[in-house]
């Protein structure tokens, strides 16, 4: 995990997509992210089983819908005595960005995609194992690309009121992913572009990153 020292910063895009507007400012407690997308080493470790289409063991776990995400959370807290969980939309995109180190890039790390990112012109329509691509300013990787990674949050759109550690609407029927993918355009790489899918659905191209 990496430490984030809280801060506050401007969230969403001013030229992005519809959904990234209006941009707003969020203030943010510190909390721990992930180094890395989970593993499938590391789900099959707490689960006992590997879902994943691609298969490998420092390649990021995929297939696995939000349901599935909170259980493993669950079962790895049961296992560690700690309380991990998924990161909350704001947090994703403050850890994305670099945090109070960030530099304004477009992507997580570099303001070139192919830097940080495994996506759709360079993955070979595949993921790739964690932590090859350069790292951002807080040292974490694949933020862009490689798979989306499931959020805390249900999914809704924007206010441009200030927030401080905001949590996402309290109701809806979508849960937030964000960071793009191997078999995305770059443009859903950027630290700023939003998705969201119920809880129910799976893909090859979609896992998680945890928080704490």
């Amino acid at each position: 995990m990496v430490y984030v020292i809280g801060g506050t910063f401007p969230m969403g895009s001013y030229d992005g997509e519809s959904n990234e507007k209006p941009v707003h400012y969020v203030t943010l407690s510190s909390y721990y992210i992930g180094k890395t997308e989970v593993t499938q080493a590391l789900w099959k470790a707490v689960m006992g089983s590997n879902p994943s289409y691609f298969k490998g063991d420092n390649l990021p776990v995929e297939e696995v819908n939000w349901d599935d995400c909170v259980e493993f959370i669950t079962t790895l807290n049961q296992l560690t005595g700690e309380h991990f969980r998924l990161p909350t939309e704001a947090e994703w995109e403050f850890a994305a960005r670099g945090g109070n180190q960030r530099k304004g890039n477009t992507y997580s790390g570099s303001s070139i995609e192919g830097d940080v990112a495994w996506y759709d012109s360079n993955s070979g329509n595949k993921t790739h194992p964690v932590a090859i691509k350069s790292l951002n300013e807080l040292g974490i990787y694949d933020m862009s690309g490689n798979v989306w990674e499931w959020c805390q949050d249900r999914y809704g759109g924007y206010s441009s009121n200030a927030q401080a550690n905001p949590t996402g609407p309290t109701s809806g029927s979508s849960r937030v992913n964000r960071g793009g993918s191997w078999d995305d355009g770059a443009t859903y790489c950027r630290s700023a572009n939003r998705n969201s899918y119920t809880p129910a659905y799976r893909s090859s191209n979609l896992g998680l990153r945890l928080a704490r």
